[in-house]
């Protein structure tokens, strides 16, 4: 199905690897013009040269980080109007709620929930003037089924949740959506981090964590990230311009409530 989305600036955050690398191909597949984001200029232009491969289309890299203002100044100065906005970022990792102090939140804070709203809103007044705009971001799974030793990463996002899910009222007239994407057991490199703590916390094999970790995937698999990639890419398609202010799990079923 062709999405009718080619041509469309699309800015992909956190695209060097995992999640956002996988968007941005599935994007670029569609024809946007596609600006990735990342730290290390290394793995950006690996990233940039697998996206080539993949699609023939060439992207604009921004060596920029998210979680600082002059890295979503350089953003924004290198793709001052997308049509299309996918906010990612990595996420802290787990641990004791007891251990967490004012800056472990406010690190969490900025990351998770903030460089998005921020981002979001440097960009959403165009998109409404243009009439034609997409926003997704990358969250968690855990905004709908919290767990305490991911309480950082969880109470962030849920913020950003619930500052989409108002805006998106807000801004649909305009032909403007905000939905958000909630993976889970999806295999990324942050899987493996997770599967080796679990074996280190839990004294086990790498193997055996990883059992644990599938044991209440219904699908009895790990997701992929292109998986995902395309739930991103018909969300920000044209089709998909009655769709807003929804949280969509990729979880392989994991998630055990009726709504």
């Amino acid at each position: 199905m062709d999405l009718n989305i080619a041509n469309r600036k699309a800015l992909v955050c956190a695209s060097s690897r995992g999640l956002g690398r996988a968007c941005a191909i599935a994007l670029a597949a569609e024809g946007c013009e596609v600006f990735i984001n990342g730290r290390d200029p290394g793995s950006l232009n690996e990233a940039a040269m697998a996206i080539r491969d993949c699609t023939g289309r060439e992207v604009v890299q921004v060596v920029a980080d998210l979680n600082t203002s002059v890295g979503r100044e350089k953003l924004l100065a290198a793709c001052p109007a997308p049509d299309i906005l996918v906010t990612n970022n990595g996420g802290p990792a787990p641990g004791k709620f007891q251990d967490w102090d004012l800056e472990c939140w406010q690190q969490a804070l900025e990351a998770n929930m903030l460089s998005a709203i921020l981002l979001i809103q440097a960009v959403v007044d165009g998109m409404r003037e243009r009439r034609f705009g997409r926003i997704v971001n990358i969250t968690s799974a855990m905004v709908k089924s919290p767990r305490l030793p991911m309480g950082l990463s969880t109470a962030a996002r849920a913020g950003l949740t619930a500052f989409s899910k108002a805006l998106s009222v807000e801004v649909i007239r305009d032909n403007v959506t905000v939905n958000n994407l909630l993976p889970e057991r999806i295999a990324t490199d942050r899987l493996t981090y997770m599967t080796g703590q679990l074996a280190k916390h839990r004294s086990i094999s790498l193997d055996e964590a990883r059992a644990e970790m599938l044991r209440p995937v219904p699908a009895r698999r790990f997701g992929t990230p292109e998986e995902l990639a395309m739930a991103c890419a018909f969300l920000c398609s044209a089709q998909a311009g009655y769709v807003t202010g929804q949280n969509l799990q990729l979880d392989g079923g994991a998630y055990a409530g009726l709504i």
